[in-house]
């Protein structure tokens, strides 16, 4: 019996080895073994119970502003039976997961396109990172674009700064505001492209309404839910500014908000700011919250003068609240503050997340937990985002991990389209180290420099690309990537100076400056003569000159020498 077996599964091992068919075939993927290797694994009993119990949920009213912290001491609300698991992971998306690990240091912004089809994320390490999940296959994850906001290519020494927030318009899915530690946000386009860079405001001005733009750090900014033209932005001068993309050089809108704190002199930093509109139409509403603990509220269309509301102790003071939402119907705001409290003010559902790691989904009319999972166990969640077109949580931590959950169920396009995809190939050829450009003849006919050793220098050179410039190019010098344009060779005379045919053509009189100055005055000496320019007006009064006749004796005879004084 035990032969039969044996000979079986050497059969079977045969038959899997061999192939089926000849020919070219089609490259096929078993979608079920591919989501399957995506599936999370299901979080401990316990490990859920203890992240409930720790989180203690506030629920603010605006009337009395009583703080009740709710538990999870109800046996009814603590059965874990197998039937409320399933109806959970059915119901959220936290199912499966998909990890990307683009960035080198912690995940600060995320935002999503109208579509669900691009992300982008923004970073400590002064990049933010474009990826298009149509693009990424489950062997490829990576971004096909970074960008580093605050570089400047007439800058010799290049400064870097982290990004604070990166969100894409609602409106317009061309247009992302992008938001650096500088006083000056810019809006970058699709596919990366600087569009906008906003002026940078007086910071010698006392009176902020007179700046036309940030004096110091900006914080945050969001886009108007309804005109593309317009976003906002808050930094730590204490106020929010309105801007129309199309006008570069100062702000619609000042917005100067001060602080009854004392000690602060009236100013104090704003920390988050959110710009909502209701579904059903209606006025829009601009919430911000700073870091004196206050969360003020203006009514969209303005005017911005006075606040239309202000809470002065929604959140303990000196914390940074970071979290702030509008509902889809602008009547409730949550807010997350740095004192470890979640708030409601004024019930869909909300996403949370705390230091340990764990993504907590609430109720935001109990602010209760409807769902834990973790996501990090090693590393803090600083970020999430939950885009309800595609139905699909992505968050981003400290360890520059960036996780896009999924449920195959209920989720569209985005992590799911990844995993259904066939695991591209790799060849040899798609390297271009190991491939050689024969366009340029063998290395028998070019001259070798051994050991990648510089010209200039005795030292090796750090870069592949140094020691091979001419690979990945034609003969003529152009690149044979298509997406690459082509840049001509520029000299160092080319570089400092302009040439020649520039010259000549755009600087009035630039050809004078090699003529002989005598003779540039003097060819002008006939045409003087018979047409004169400036004596034109008195040439009828004009009188003539007399010379004295000398007869020739007399020209001839030279005047006497001057005697020497003794």
């Amino acid at each position: 019996m035990s032969e039969k077996l044996e000979q079986n599964t050497s059969d079977d091992e045969l038959r899997s080895f061999l192939p089926v068919s000849f020919g070219k075939q089609s490259a096929t993927t078993d979608i079920a073994k591919r989501l399957k290797q995506s599936q999370r694994l299901p979080d401990r009993g316990t490990k859920d119970e203890e992240a409930k119990k720790r989180s203690e949920t506030v629920l603010d009213d605006h009337d009395n502003a009583e703080h009740t912290k709710l538990g999870v001491d109800d046996a009814g609300e603590s059965d874990d039976s197998d039937s409320s698991d399933d109806e959970e992971e059915d119901e959220f998306p936290t199912s499966h997961e998909v990890v990307l690990k683009t960035h080198d240091r912690a995940i600060t912004s995320i935002t999503l396109d109208q579509s669900g089809s691009r992300l982008v994320t923004g970073s400590s390490d002064c990049t933010i990172k474009l990826h298009d999940f149509a693009s990424m296959t489950p062997t490829t994850l990576r971004a096909f674009k970074s960008v580093d906001p605050s570089a400047s290519k007439g800058a010799a020494a290049m400064e870097t700064h982290p990004i604070h927030r990166a969100v894409f318009s609602p409106v317009s899915a061309g247009h992302l505001l992008v938001i650096s530690a500088t006083p000056q946000a810019k809006i970058l386009s699709r596919d990366g492209d600087t569009m906008t860079e906003f002026v940078k405001g007086d910071m010698y001005l006392r009176d902020l309404h007179n700046t036309k733009g940030h004096v110091s750090e900006i914080t945050t900014g969001t886009w108007n839910p309804v005109d593309r033209n317009l976003c906002v932005t808050a930094g730590t001068d204490s106020t929010l500014r309105i801007w129309d993309i199309n006008n570069k050089r100062s702000q619609k809108e000042v917005i100067v908000h001060k602080s009854r704190q004392p000690g602060a002199g009236g100013r104090t930093r704003m920390t988050a700011v959110a710009w909502g509109s209701p579904a059903q139409g209606g006025n829009n509403v601009l919430v911000s919250s700073a870091l004196d603990g206050s969360l003020v509220m203006w009514s969209g269309n303005g005017p911005f003068t006075r606040p239309a509301g202000e809470i002065r102790d929604a959140h303990a003071r000196d914390t940074w609240t970071s979290g702030l939402d509008i509902s889809s119907d602008g009547r409730l705001v949550v807010t997350r503050g740095g004192d470890d409290t979640i708030k409601s003010w004024a019930p869909s559902t909300y996403v949370a997340y705390e230091s340990t790691g764990y993504l907590h989904i609430l109720n935001p009319a109990t602010l209760k937990s409807e769902h834990v999972t973790m996501v990090t166990p090693d590393s803090v969640l600083i970020t999430a985002v939950w885009h309800d077109k595609i139905n699909q949580i992505v968050t981003g931590s400290a360890n520059a991990e960036t996780h896009v959950l999924y449920n195959p169920s209920i989720s569209s396009r985005g992590g799911v389209q990844i995993m259904v995809k066939a695991p591209k190939r790799r060849h040899i050829d798609d390297d271009p180290n190991l491939t050689t450009d024969t366009t340029l003849g063998l290395s028998g006919d070019s001259i070798v420099n051994p050991n990648g050793l510089l010209k200039s220098s005795g030292q090796a050179s750090a870069s592949w690309a140094a020691r091979h410039p001419t690979v990945g190019m034609t003969a003529s010098g152009r690149s044979r990537d298509p997406r690459r344009p082509h840049l001509p060779a520029q000299t160092p005379f080319a570089k400092s100076q302009p040439d020649e045919k520039h010259i000549k053509e755009h600087i009035p009189l630039s050809s004078m400056r090699d003529e002989d100055p005598r003779e540039a005055l003097l060819k002008y000496a006939e045409k003087a003569e018979k047409d004169p320019m400036f004596t034109n007006a008195w040439k009828e009064t004009q009188p003539k000159t007399i010379y004295a006749d000398l007869s020739d004796e007399e020209a001839e005879e030279e005047p006497e020498k001057k005697r020497q004084r003794t």
